[in-house]
């Protein structure tokens, strides 16, 4: 984990994952493992409207459960339900805020409780352009 002076940012992977139909379905960790992948710059840039550094922390559930974590993204397996895992996540860092990344509209009223703020999958999944399927 960061040195707690940094916003926490949990990425919903298995929604975030799921928010671009680019066959993700038949390689459920390998999905993963790109979207890890990607996050990488997000860890020392930011997200819009959130400069960097922030702590990314990808939950992964499922067939992604043995992703590991690479510099930048610390990723977090978890042991049930993703979505409780991330309500947990949130609720321990509210001392320097923190930000979800998801579409799933009953893990964005959980998270909201205890004072995250949500944004969607796009802004770090853009969809892709034509052609690039």
């Amino acid at each position: 984990m960061s040195d707690g002076a940094a916003v926490r940012v949990i990425v919903d992977g298995a929604n975030v994952v799921g928010s671009v139909p680019d066959g993700w379905w038949r390689d459920r960790r390998g999905a993963a493992i790109r979207l890890r992948d990607s996050l990488v710059p997000y860890a020392a840039d930011g997200l819009p409207g959130l400069p960097g550094p922030v702590e990314i922390l990808l939950v992964v559930e499922g067939a992604a459960r043995g992703v590991g974590s690479v510099a930048g993204v610390e990723v977090v397996p978890a042991p049930g339900s993703g979505d409780d895992l991330i309500a947990e996540l949130a609720a321990a860092a509210p001392e320097r805020g923190c930000v979800v990344v998801t579409a799933d509209r009953g893990l964005r009223r959980r998270v909201e409780a205890y004072g995250a703020r949500c944004v969607g999958p796009r802004t770090v999944r853009p969809l892709p352009r034509s052609g690039e399927r």
